[in-house]
């Protein structure tokens, strides 16, 4: 009798779910972030998260339709693949590959470059090797043991969020009364306002959503991924805006003048300190350091279960990508590829270059997405009546037109890397499916008959 093949253990809840993708993108993602916003947008960062919001929340309910209809752990690969066309879905897996890739690799730099500061006389390299090293055991213990890292993360970073925000309200009570609580310039200045600087900065923004759709990659893990996939991904959307929105409106209050950084990069570490003192800037430098590690653990097990959907599919190799450890139920060979292509990738990548082409695997992926649900809900099945109409055309439409907008407008340098990037990918595409002429799903079971 053959023995079956070990599966993912469907053991995650809608709770889980949620707090997963909070850990993923962090509520303290305004941080890094914020003065590049609050200067590009000329003043209205807490504008430009809203603008942001509406765009992720299309894709983000684009995502929840397609999981409901899907629940594979392939994601972004399995519903274009479904929806669209093999070949597209192939692409669009070989987009998220470079997303997927770069999330933790960035998480593992930026937290080693953390470290590095607050411990100087430990090179990067050692910082990055210990990070690398114990994020990747951590998910070969097995999503459970992912999750429950990831929940002690999250309070963390949800204590310091909340801690910003009632030191800065503290602040500014105690000088300008709580009148001073309800400036409508942080928000909207007519004096400085213009669409398309409001746009780019909405862009940047967007920096902060990017990792919500790893939940999509759980749905082998998920008790219930039909009814909480959908959920999950929206209600992170949301949760993750109003974070945002209160960090940046109460950094705005606190240093109005946004000509006036030292450095936009790092301004928020000034801003606390001049509401908090420097134990305050000292306990968000460590902080920033957790939420490099939160993200860099949960970006690396969605990585491997979007690997372990192509893999099953023969379109990479199924010996490496398909396999499922028996003892803890992970893909822990793709999670050991993920290891070793953070630690290389720390040693040798260019920050900067890493986080310009992050967007460009995303957004193409959203963008397929958004567009998977027209194909499937509102073209095949003609779901069109009433409210469907707006969900299965109008809302993924939207998203796909405004995530198109922003990949459009990445640099020349991220767009040229990624466009290569997807050219190796048709290449290798052809090769696999012999000049187009077999799909891309159909591999395996050519593979098995030869």
């Amino acid at each position: 009798m053959a023995t079956p093949s070990p599966t993912l253990r469907r053991i995650l809840t809608r709770r889980d779910l949620i707090l997963y993708g909070l850990v993923i993108l962090t509520p303290t993602a305004p941080f890094p972030v914020y003065g590049i916003v609050q200067q590009t947008s000329f003043g209205h960062a807490a504008l430009s998260y809203m603008v942001a919001m509406v765009a992720m929340l299309f894709t983000a309910a684009s995502y929840g339709k397609m999981s409901s209809a899907f629940p594979s752990a392939g994601s972004t690969y399995t519903y274009a693949q479904r929806a669209l066309d093999p070949h597209i879905g192939f692409l669009a897996g070989w987009a998220m590959i470079l997303d997927y890739f770069l999330i933790p690799l960035l998480s593992v730099i930026y937290a080693a470059l953390t470290a590095n500061r607050l411990a100087p006389a430990v090179p990067y390299s050692v910082w990055a090797v210990l990070f690398t090293v114990a994020i990747t055991a951590t998910n070969i213990r097995g999503i459970r043991v992912t999750a429950r890292a990831g929940n002690v993360m999250m309070a963390l970073m949800t204590a310091c969020a909340a801690l910003f925000v009632i030191v800065g309200v503290r602040w500014l009570t105690a000088r300008t009364g709580l009148s001073g609580l309800l400036d409508a310039s942080a928000l909207y200045d007519a004096g400085t306002f213009q669409l398309r600087p409001l746009m780019l900065g909405a862009g940047i923004a967007s920096l902060s959503y990017i990792g919500f759709d790893a939940i999509s990659t759980l749905a082998e893990d998920t008790v219930h991924p039909e009814r909480d996939i959908s959920m999950a991904t929206v209600t992170v959307c949301i949760l993750q805006t109003l974070f945002c929105v209160a960090i940046v409106y109460v950094a705005a209050l606190v240093w109005p003048d946004w000509r006036t950084y030292p450095e936009s990069e790092t301004v928020i570490l000034d801003i606390g300190r001049k509401a908090g003192g420097a134990w305050m800037m000292g306990f968000i430098t460590f902080i920033l350091l957790v939420a490099g590690l939160a993200s860099a653990l949960t970006g690396q097990a969605g990585a491997s279960r979007l690997l372990l959907g192509m893999g099953r599919d023969g379109v990479i190799s199924p010996r490496i990508f398909a396999y499922v450890d028996p003892r803890y139920s992970t893909p822990s060979r793709s999670v050991y590829l993920m290891g070793a292509f953070s630690l290389v990738g720390s040693l040798v990548l260019r920050f900067q270059l890493a986080v310009e082409l992050l967007n460009f695997g995303a957004f193409v992926g959203f963008i397929l997405v958004n567009l998977s649900v027209i194909r499937h809900f509102y073209i095949r099945r003609r779901e069109r009546q009433g409210v469907q109409f707006l969900t299965n055309l109008v809302f993924p439409l939207a998203g796909a037109a405004v995530c198109g907008y922003v990949w459009l407008s990445l640099s020349a340098k991220a767009q040229l890397v990624g466009f290569v990037w997807l050219a190796i990918g048709t290449l290798y595409l052809a090769f696999l499916t012999r000049g187009f002429r077999v799909a891309p799903r159909e591999l395996s079971s050519l593979k098995s008959v030869d």
